[in-house]
């Protein structure tokens, strides 16, 4: 496909708020997007601690941008992004902004690009402020950016490959049964294996049932787009869901929305495989038959 035919994708960092050895992940996942022609880190670069980000603005062609410290105490950084972005938006007129930073100050700013009709995509550390996670079209912890790998091997395959590493590990150990398990770990339902509690594994399918808000909104995006016979496709559940807040299945370990939901044994799966994949409410189902 041409460039010029591929959605144009503004990439601004508060370098102080992220990790340089994380921009290749983050490349990465935008270009799935788009082209990414613009690329702006922004720093006080007279700091030891950006000096990490030398060789990575080099690598990948990223614009330093240089803001000095005002005031003793605080930094400019979010200011000369915000008026950047503004600058980029009225004259670039890029179709999407990739914001990266864990900073909600920035929550302003999203909204109103959003508004202005430019798709935000977010990235940030596990401490991200819900309000600015929410706000962002799309919004993915470095922690399951990590899972982007070289390239090589799929997400999907290197997740499952490292659970069965843990497993393995685990079911050598032969562990007995317990009444308190130490911290940091999850017993899998139905079995006394230890599963390591870490982002990098995915969350069991006991915990993503107790995920009260989880389960509420899968099934209230199931119910908005379901037919008449309860049956809704998992493009249009992600779409409507999408629609309504930031979410990506992967933050929970998972590769897609399907094998999340697969995942929660809340759903019953019609098609699986093909791009008609469908779900239903196992409760609606049931009380079909209830009915008949």
């Amino acid at each position: 496909m041409p460039t010029d035919a591929q959605p144009r994708i503004a990439l601004l960092i508060d370098a102080d708020n992220a990790p340089a050895e994380m921009i290749d992940e983050i490349l990465t996942e935008l270009s799935t997007f788009g082209v990414i022609n613009i690329r702006r880190a922004y720093g006080n670069w007279t700091k030891p601690g950006l000096h990490g980000w030398q060789s990575k603005l080099l690598e990948y062609a990223v614009r330093p941008m240089q803001q000095f410290d005002y005031s003793k105490g605080k930094n400019a950084t979010d200011m000369a992004m915000t008026v950047d972005a503004m600058e980029l938006l009225y004259t670039e007129k890029p179709d999407a902004f990739g914001i990266v930073s864990s900073d909600a100050d920035f929550t302003p700013l999203v909204m109103h690009l959003r508004a202005k009709g430019a798709a935000v995509y977010g990235f940030g550390a596990e401490q991200t402020p819900r309000a600015f996670v929410n706000a962002c079209s799309r919004f993915l912890y470095f922690d399951a950016l990590l899972e982007l790998g070289d390239g090589i091997t799929s997400r999907s395959e290197r997740k499952e490959s490292q659970e069965a590493e843990a497993l393995a590990r685990a079911s050598a150990a032969a562990p007995k049964p317990v009444e308190a398990e130490p911290a940091g770990v999850a017993v899998a339902s139905g079995s006394h294996m230890a599963v390591p509690a870490c982002a990098s594994l995915r969350v069991p399918s006991h915990l993503l049932r107790q995920d009260r808000q989880l389960i509420a909104m899968l099934r209230d995006a199931v119910k908005a787009t379901q037919d008449e016979a309860g049956w809704a496709r998992v493009a249009a559940v992600g779409t409507h869901i999408g629609n309504k807040l930031s979410f990506d299945a992967r933050n929970y370990g998972y590769a897609s929305l399907t094998k999340l939901m697969a995942a929660t044994q809340a759903f019953e799966l019609r098609d699986e495989g093909t791009p008609r994949v469908a779900v239903r409410d196992k409760r609606a189902a049931q009380n079909g038959a209830e009915q008949r």
